[in-house]
């Protein structure tokens, strides 16, 4: 089953992607997260791109404008050092919420 809906993790999934794969535009941020998610998460543009503007306007993500190599212009993002911090806290904070989590659904 694929969502739309990633219940407020784009923003982790979106740096952990550039945090192991690097600078990236938009588009194969996208692939990249569905390839590893075993195609199970889509990211729909709608919700990628401003999350990726919100992140870069909130200094976690460096942008500039390359040209990719079927000669179109593409904007490349990747994490700064503020960005980096930022995840290392962020994934710190999703693994103790989905190991309680997890710990509750263990109760039934």
């Amino acid at each position: 089953m694929k969502t739309d809906t990633l219940n407020g993790s784009l923003d982790l999934l979106v740096l952990k992607i550039l945090s192991r794969r690097g600078a990236l535009h938009g588009y194969a941020i996208m692939l990249a997260i569905e390839e590893v998610s075993g195609e199970m998460l889509r990211v729909e543009e709608g919700s990628l791109y401003p999350a990726l503007h919100r992140l870069e306007q909130e200094g976690l993500l460096k942008a500039k404008w390359i040209v990719k190599e079927n000669g179109r212009r593409a904007r490349s993002y990747e994490l700064t050092a503020l960005g980096r911090k930022h995840f290392a806290a962020e994934e710190a904070r999703w693994s103790t919420v989905t190991d309680a989590v997890r710990r509750v659904l263990k109760l039934a």
